[in-house]
């Protein structure tokens, strides 16, 4: 059974900084590319960033470029999401989920809407002072 868990969402002033973690379970991680993507309410889901089955690819949105940075531990099946200097427009539940194609496909050239296979439950991310 797919399984993702995310964690680390909170509140955090502008300026702050937040990791989020993902825990995945169920299946072989380096199988998949991985992606972040946030809701916030009234807004349509926005693709953060994604990484590459092997590590070596990343891709950003450009409202998170320089800022947030993906990482991923395939031998202890992790997803991390650093973020740093934290805007108010941020504020969103963050997923992270499996991508049906490569990150490659929906980046490059030009960024087009991600399709997602599984998602966790979400972490919240309120940025506010």
């Amino acid at each position: 059974q797919v399984q993702l868990v995310e964690s680390g969402g909170g509140l955090v002033q502008p300026g702050g900084s937040l990791r989020l973690s993902c825990a995945a379970s169920g299946f072989t991680l380096n199988y998949y590319a991985i992606g972040w993507f946030r809701q916030a309410p009234g807004k349509e889901r926005e693709g953060v960033s994604c990484i590459s089955r092997s590590n070596s690819r990343t891709y950003y949105a450009d409202s998170v470029k320089g800022r947030f940075t993906i990482s991923r531990d395939n031998a202890k099946k992790m997803v991390y999401l650093q973020m740093n200097s934290l805007k108010p427009e941020d504020t969103a539940v963050y997923y992270c989920a499996t991508l049906i194609r490569a990150c490659s496909y929906y980046y490059t050239p030009a960024p087009k809407p991600v399709e997602y296979d599984y998602w966790g439950q979400g972490t919240q991310v309120t940025v506010s002072s």
